[in-house]
């Protein structure tokens, strides 16, 4: 087994704040490490998330981080791959440590975000897929999960109210994380009460744009063994996978790139073939996950994220939500921590922060969102241009 530890965890609380974002993945940084109970000396690499906007950096993570921190010859690495930024990170900091490059690594994401929807740096770029939707389509974020939605409803008989559902599900979660930005359970009325963004999703349909910061120190099992940490969670799978051509579902922002006319497409979406890289790495399957944390755009995307990783078969995403299959105290929850739907986005960490909650939740530390024996969870989301990203953690 390919396994690396984690030995710490720790988050800087999402919300709006207004300050810098290397504040926040510091404080996130220092927490792990203390959740660690190891120092910034010991640490031999640190990997950053980058904090860009749609697609062109501005600002440094890993050194930046680093410098923060306070300059100690650590090895520094910086990654960017949109939402799933968080995760590429924790993958080079695996292999870092396999490779035998770092016995300690510590990996980093955090972000100030706009306020409103996400938006194209300016300036004129024709061959950018990103800018050319808003400037082709005027498609914002919301417009995609919207489609996305409609289409469920087309193919499978998804409601407005199954969609509501995954909303009350996670704002009940997220009511019993502190570290949530929205922290209030709501209801089915208030989901359908609120404004329309784009039909059929309201504005508690969609996730915000959020401040935060999360941070996880990674070790060899040589390195937990040798300084205490006996049965520590275990990184087992990093996946990164790319899609398939042709796509028969185009994800955002894909626009008239895919032909099927003269290559059948692959037997699994783009999102589907991302969990199933990860469980053959793992050697698991989704019978033995204990939970998960997925990529909670939408309510409707959160459905579609059960079927893709092997929760049910296409179009009864639905029923589980129906069946509270997926809440606390269900047979596989999801989104323990509250998802997006309670943090919002806060891309370069979101996929770390992921992964801190199936940490806490397998060493049976989450509090009242506790999966009672959680052994096994899975982290799920996609970023833009062809980024996969899940990750399975055991105990």
């Amino acid at each position: 087994m390919n396994d690396v530890a984690v030995l710490g965890a720790g988050m800087h609380p999402w919300g709006k704040w207004g300050r810098s974002f290397v504040e926040y993945g510091t404080a996130a940084a220092r927490a792990a490490l203390a959740d660690a109970g190891i120092g910034w000396r010991d640490v031999g690499s640190v990997v950053g998330a980058d904090t860009v906007r749609c697609g062109y950096p501005g600002y440094v993570a890993g050194a930046t981080f680093a410098q923060a921190l306070g300059w100690q010859g650590a090895r520094v690495t910086s990654v960017y791959a949109a939402c799933a930024s968080g995760a590429q990170a924790v993958g080079t900091a695996r292999a870092q440590i396999l490779a035998g490059l770092a016995d300690v690594v510590l990996v980093v994401g955090a972000d100030s975000a706009p306020k409103g929807f996400f938006a194209p740096a300016g300036g004129e770029r024709p061959d950018d897929p990103d800018w050319l939707r808003f400037r082709v389509l005027g498609a914002t974020n919301p417009a995609y999960f919207a489609l996305y939605a409609r289409r469920r409803m087309a193919l499978y008989g998804d409601t407005v109210d199954d969609f509501a559902q995954v909303k009350v599900k996670n704002a009940a979660a997220g009511a019993l994380n502190p570290l949530a930005r929205y922290r209030k359970a709501v209801t089915a009325d208030e989901v359908a009460a609120s404004a329309v963004v784009a039909d059929p999703l309201r504005l508690l349909d969609i996730c915000a744009t959020s401040d935060g910061g999360a941070a996880l120190v990674l070790s060899s099992m040589e390195f937990a063994r040798r300084h205490g940490h006996r049965g520590p969670v275990r990184i087992r799978a990093v996946s990164t996978v790319t899609p398939t051509y042709p796509k028969a579902v185009l994800d955002l922002p894909d626009i008239a790139t895919d032909s099927a006319v003269a290559v059948s497409p692959a037997p699994h979406t783009f999102r589907a073939s991302i969990a199933r890289a990860a469980y053959e790495e793992a050697g698991i399957g989704p019978e033995d996950l204990s939970l998960a944390e997925v990529y909670d755009l939408s309510t409707a995307l959160e459905l579609e994220w059960y079927e893709d990783i092997g929760l049910c078969g296409a179009g009864e995403g639905a029923k589980l939500v129906r069946e509270g299959i997926t809440a606390l105290g269900g047979r596989v929850p999801v989104n323990t921590s509250g998802g997006l739907g309670s943090f919002g986005e806060a891309v370069p960490a979101q996929a770390i922060a992921q992964l801190c909650e199936l940490t806490w939740q397998l060493r049976g530390a989450a509090g009242s969102r506790q999966v009672p024996g959680a052994r096994a969870g899975l982290t799920a989301n996609q970023g833009l241009f062809g980024h996969g990203s899940a990750v399975v953690a055991v105990r």
